[in-house]
């Protein structure tokens, strides 16, 4: 047989395909006998009290993967990344169990508002978990099957537990405003990336006598594992609605954070504001580079790759969000300012020749980064 024959070569090839499919198939057969067990093990903690999740167990899992792979001529990166992938499914089932089992919805009626949008649909999916009965007001969309559908939260009583406004910021403003003429019995809250724009109807619903906090989910519609994800809390005067809040969270593995109404902004200006306007500066300098934006295109580095990869992400954001979280905050131009410095800073130390500035410049960012993770 002719080695250099297309046709010999995909009849060698096509055995080989064969085997290899069957390999895969006893790997995922694996991987969810693995996932069993961890249910299982979920199951224990939950009965006994404990924590879903175990850090030092999980080095030990790691360590161990990453042996095993260099015992049989694999990497251990390689090791470490299949382990770490599969710990996080265990922990994505063992969590979504957790919330099953621990939820007080109890059939509780809950409404969100704007529950056809991303974040919205991600509250029903949650809510409905815990065993609250959820309803949907939207004006657009389709909700999931067996949710009802209101076009009008204004068209129906607001008698429910609670109330939760999934809408744009603008939107959620008015709903708040108008909310205040009228608060409903339940507890009220927003989910709202800033609370700048929603600082008038929030207060003016919490004035009016409404059960009302602020809630910043920080993570996206496509969440499914919280653990290493932040949930903020704002306090605005009605401790029992914070609370309220606050327990629909509690059965995961999310960290908790309470603030009050400036700090968020303050803070979020540079969490969410300048790292969106730090990727949006650097994929607009690459589509803006005439002649070199295709060559770059054939070109990779370590740093230069980890760096499209989040602009990729950020590029694929909705705009109109984004423009909100820049236009809206009432701190948004200190976060855009700070850059703006930076970047001359860096340019004139550059221009100058300085080598001791520009040591100084990542000694300085080193310490910062170093200490943020001892913390």
């Amino acid at each position: 047989m002719d080695p250099n024959d297309p046709k010999g070569a995909r009849a060698r090839l096509d055995p080989l395909r064969t085997e290899l499919g069957a390999v895969d198939r006893e790997i995922l057969a694996l991987v969810a006998k693995r996932q069993a067990i961890a249910q299982r093990i979920g199951q224990v903690k939950r009965d006994a009290g404990i924590p879903t999740r175990d850090y030092r167990q999980e080095r030990d899992v790691v360590e161990r993967a990453r042996a095993a792979a260099v015992e049989h001529g694999l990497s251990p990166q390689l090791g470490e990344e299949l382990i770490l992938a599969l710990i996080r499914g265990s922990l994505t089932v063992q969590e979504k169990d957790t919330v099953a089992e621990a939820g007080g919805g109890g059939g509780r009626r809950v409404l969100v508002i704007g529950g056809c949008g991303n974040m919205g649909r991600w509250f029903v999916r949650y809510l409905g978990a815990q065993g609250f009965t959820v309803e949907i007001a939207d004006p657009a969309g389709e909700g999931p099957p067996g949710v009802a559908l209101h076009r009008d939260w204004r068209a129906i009583a607001l008698d429910h537990e609670m109330i939760v406004i999934a809408a744009p910021m603008p939107a959620t403003a008015q709903i708040l405003e108008e909310l205040a003429a009228a608060p409903p019995r339940g507890v009220v809250f927003d989910v709202g990336s800033l609370k700048s724009p929603l600082r008038r109807g929030l207060q003016a619903l919490r004035a009016a006598g409404g059960n009302v906090c602020s809630v910043h989910p920080m993570f996206g519609p496509d969440t499914e594992l919280l653990s290493g994800r932040h949930v903020i809390f704002v306090d605005l005067g009605s401790p029992a609605a914070t609370a309220a809040a606050r327990a629909l969270f509690e059965p995961t593995m999310a960290t908790l954070v309470e603030m009050d109404l400036e700090s968020h902004d303050r803070l979020i200006a540079y969490v969410l504001g300048l790292s969106h306007a730090l990727n949006i500066a650097f994929f607009t300098a690459l589509a803006e580079s005439g002649e070199a934006a295709p060559r770059l295109a054939t070109l990779s580095s370590t740093t230069f790759d980890a760096q499209l990869g989040v602009a990729a992400k950020v590029a694929d954001e909705n705009p109109d969000l984004y423009f909100e979280i820049q236009s809206l905050n009432d701190y948004g131009t200190e976060s855009l300012a700070a850059l703006l410095y930076a970047v001359e800073r860096l340019r004139s130390v550059v221009r100058a020749n300085d080598l001791a500035g520009f040591r100084n410049l990542m000694t300085r960012g080193r310490s910062y980064l170093q200490e943020r993770q001892r913390r």
